[in-house]
């Protein structure tokens, strides 16, 4: 009986990781340019901040600077139970300050939601609503983008999420090849294919109408992915903008990388838990392959927590005297097997090659296994913790402006 589950659970990750491996074929290409419009849509630019007081004054600069009539954005940054001086610097900037205090009700879901409700108070109408990150820059053209899909009928909008630091360091590096990889050959190859494309966390833009209809509502450690079970349960397909740009700070150190995935993990779980199988079964039923897709989507973390499990498991079989205690697919198929491991490999340097990324990056190849090995053990820690909703913040200290990230782009 052990036997049996430990080989069907191969069968079901080998399953899943040929599935993706198709699915990069099609972010090979891009679909052809989309309808452009003249910019008409009004737009309420949020901005999450705790205690971001070194730099959200690099973000409101740049938002400044955006190629969008100035009278159709306005830029508001959530100071939510902040201890610094991050409203006052918003409030140098000009910018819409709106300070939340609520220690009890901790964490970046629950500062939108709040946000949401202020926002709806107001006398202005705005026709879309962004959400950024105090350390994010975004390209002049973000608003542009985000009209034209707008205008084109979308109602929720993830834009192409890059890294600001990728130089940084060995883990900045390792970020930055992930990035390149899900934008490219994870959320491209949905686009292309017209099914559901994830929320990021940043960089996000959704219809005003369709976030009155729904309440916000997504509170948990993950809300971007929160959100996106939502959406795609009730029909509503996010839609990715590889044209529009944004640029996301990482952290420096391991320490650091490992207590922010695993606050994403613990959140994971507890929105696979609650989504997977509803939302599978939806799609089975209606026979919508964009549900289904997205549920194995939110399945990922139990993927990665079973695959640590029984790699190990395999290994360590293998290694001992005598024969195997367990079949293995490996053992049975060794060729098959590797070449999709390998393939599945190869597609993170393809993915560099296909998005130009700068050659200082393809240095970082050489430890980049190593951080993807390192999702095992803080995935089976976030397991067993997953019950844990306290929001960690990640700090963020250095400045860097758009300038200086697009000179290293070109470097």
């Amino acid at each position: 009986m052990l036997d049996t589950i430990f080989f069907t659970a191969q069968i079901v990750l080998f399953s899943i990781g040929a599935y993706q491996l198709v699915m990069a074929f099609f972010g090979w290409f891009r679909r052809k340019n989309k309808k452009q419009h003249a910019p008409q849509k009004s737009f309420a630019v949020l901005v999450a901040a705790h205690n971001e007081e070194q730099v959200i004054g690099a973000l409101l600069e740049n938002l400044k600077k955006l190629d969008y009539p100035k009278e159709l954005y306005d830029v508001m940054v959530i100071c939510d139970n902040c201890t610094d001086g991050t409203a006052d610097i918003v409030r140098s900037h000009g910018v819409y300050a709106f300070e939340r205090h609520n220690p009890s009700l901790r964490g970046k879901g629950y500062a939108i939601e709040w946000m949401l409700k202020e926002l709806w108070k107001l006398p202005k109408h705005y026709d879309g609503v962004v959400m950024l990150d105090a350390d994010n820059l975004v390209n002049p053209d973000y608003l542009t983008h985000m009209n034209n899909d707008l205008c084109n009928g979308s109602k929720v909008i993830q834009a192409y999420l890059d890294t600001k630091n990728p130089n940084d360091s060995w883990i900045t590096s390792a970020y930055a090849v992930t990035y390149w990889y899900c934008n490219r050959l994870w959320q491209l190859p949905r686009y292309n294919l017209k099914l559901a494309n994830y929320l990021g966390g940043t960089g996000m833009c959704f219809d005003n109408q369709l976030l009155k209809e729904m309440g916000w509502g997504a509170t948990s450690l993950v809300e971007d992915l929160e959100f996106t079970m939502r959406c795609v349960q009730r029909g509503v397909y996010p839609t990715f903008n590889y044209e529009a740009k944004v640029y996301d700070e990482k952290p420096l150190t391991f320490k650091a990388s490992a207590k922010q995935r695993l606050r994403w993990m613990q959140g994971h779980f507890d929105v696979a838990r609650r989504y997977f199988f509803p939302l599978l079964w939806q799609g089975i039923k209606e026979a919508k392959w964009a549900k289904i897709d997205t549920a194995v989507y939110a399945f990922n973390v139990y993927n990665v927590l079973i695959s640590s499990i029984v790699t190990c498991i395999v290994w360590v079989d293998n290694l001992m005297p005598g024969e195997p205690h367990f079949r293995s697919l490996f053992n049975m198929a060794p060729a098959l097997f590797g070449a999709v491991a390998l393939l599945t490999f190869l597609l993170f340097p393809l993915a560099l090659l296909i998005e130009k990324a700068p050659a200082r990056v393809w240095a970082s190849l050489i430890t980049f296994p190593v951080y993807l090995v390192s999702w095992w053990p803080i995935t089976v820690y976030a397991f067993f913790t997953q019950n844990n909703k306290t929001w960690s913040h990640t700090e963020h200290t250095r400045v860097i402006r758009l300038e200086e990230v697009q000179s290293k782009q070109a470097s």
